[in-house]
């Protein structure tokens, strides 16, 4: 037993480690939109769309192939008819069978019919074919649908990314400011006791250090529910624990042009592809309405088989043929397909417009939110400097009795701020970069915006 207790000890002690070692794994913004890729229900939910889509290409092809068709019955019974025609297939009809009384009321007679069918379409107007590349179109609108899926994961996975890292620097920020606060408060209170200050300096800072204390509870729990979005971003665990280690620093500025933005987002979003894919798929169902006008022209075969017993042999025959079908006037059905189709057309093509105009102001809105935010940040960072080179000045006229408490809760206040702003606008240059290459439609885990 003692044995056995130390063995079980040693596993859970090798699972809690490793359990321990996979929490504190280190997570890349790459990483992380990588594993979002391949673990996120969204993402899950369109690769069956675009599976539904294939098996959709494959029942359209169906009417290209033959047709077969085995059946069997079993019946009984003494009806006139019935019974001569069964006789005849048996190939068991006599004489006897024909004699007037036999015929007006023949003694029951039981068959077993089995039946293989074979029909091929021959002409169809080419409805087979139109709906074959309905199909398809449609396939390719569900890999959009994914790849639209796709994008909207990753951006998704970069905000959510850095607002852990923000969160994590306000924690950081809070923490300091607490400590200054303990500062300020010691040198309050060594003034105080100095007799160079009132016990009013003392209470005004010690409301201060209140003040930083509840901002940094208040910034530990934003950071576990931001870690908690994060993992939600991604598709996994929300009580998985990874360490966020791509740093918060200021993206590159973009290499192309803002024309060549607008060009690559009209001409390869996923959405502007499913509005030219829709013009598409709206013109072949007009084709495909106009079919119905003409003829099918179907060929047919059988070969049965009928048996009064099923252990003995009886009568077998085919039979095969031609059909023609053409329906010359069904209430007009047809022709309001057709009109109906062509009012599409023209719905899908106005759709096309405006989602292309949506796309270039995407786009637009996108290019400019990133240059304002590159300014803000440079204005930010400037206001950061200013702000610590202010609280140091008014920090040593306090210790020297030139300047009130209230002036350096003042300046401590305005430098803190100054920081969570900068930290701010440098969140939104980095996403409003990834927001860029998403607008145009080619955000990807590999791309320079993810390192």
């Amino acid at each position: 037993m003692k044995r056995v207790t130390v063995f079980v000890v040693v596993i859970v002690s090798i699972v809690a480690v490793a359990v321990s070692a996979r929490a504190q794994e280190p997570l890349t913004l790459e990483d992380a939109a990588t594993l979002a890729l391949e673990a996120h229900p969204a993402i899950a939910a369109a690769g069956a769309g675009v599976q539904q889509a294939e098996a959709g290409v494959g029942v359209a092809r169906a009417g290209l192939l033959p047709r077969f068709a085995l059946s069997g019955a079993y019946t009984r019974g003494n009806n006139p008819v019935y019974a001569f025609g069964a006789r005849l297939n048996q190939e068991r009809f006599s004489e006897a069978n024909l004699a007037i009384d036999a015929l007006n009321n023949p003694s029951p007679v039981q068959n077993f019919q089995a039946i293989l069918s074979v029909e091929q379409t021959v002409f169809d107007s080419n409805r087979t074919k139109h709906a074959i590349r309905a199909a398809r179109l449609q396939q390719e609108m569900s890999d959009e649908e994914r790849r639209a899926r796709e994008l909207d994961v990753l951006i998704s996975v970069v905000r959510t990314y850095f607002g852990v890292a923000v969160s994590a620097e306000q924690t950081r920020l809070a923490e300091q400011a607490v400590a200054s606060a303990d500062a300020d408060l010691r040198r309050a209170r060594s003034l105080f006791e100095a007799g160079m200050t009132t016990r009013a300096d003392v209470l005004a800072v010690e409301v201060h250090r209140a003040s930083a204390l509840q901002d940094q509870i208040r910034a530990v729990n934003d950071l576990e529910v931001a870690r908690a979005a994060l993992n939600d971003a991604i598709g996994i665990d929300l009580n998985e624990r990874r360490e966020a280690v791509t740093p918060l620093t200021a993206a590159a500025p973009p290499r192309e042009t803002l024309e060549g933005y607008v060009a690559t987002a009209v001409g390869d979003r996923p959405d502007t592809k499913q509005a030219a894919l829709g013009v598409d798929l709206v013109g072949v169902q007009t084709r495909q309405a106009s079919a119905m006008r003409w003829p099918t022209v179907v060929l047919h075969g059988a070969v049965e088989a009928d048996r009064a017993h099923v252990s003995k042999r009886g009568g077998e025959n085919w039979l095969a043929g031609v059909a023609v079908r053409w329906d010359l006037w069904n209430g007009n059905e047809n022709r309001s397909k057709i009109r109906g189709s062509r009012y599409a057309e023209e719905q899908a093509a106005a759709e096309q417009r405006q989602v292309t105009s949506a796309t270039e102001l995407h786009v637009r809105r996108a290019w400019f939110s990133f240059k304002s935010a590159q300014e803000r940040l440079r204005v930010a960072e400037t206001t950061v400097v200013q702000a610590e080179e202010s609280l140091r000045i008014i920090r040593n006229r306090y210790e020297s009795g030139l300047e009130a408490v209230t002036e350096l809760l003042r300046s401590e206040t305005a430098l803190t701020d100054a920081r969570f702003r900068r930290l701010a606008a440098l969140y939104e240059q980095r996403t409003t970069r990834a927001g860029l290459e998403y607008a145009a439609g080619r955000l990807t885990a590999s791309s320079e915006v993810m390192r």
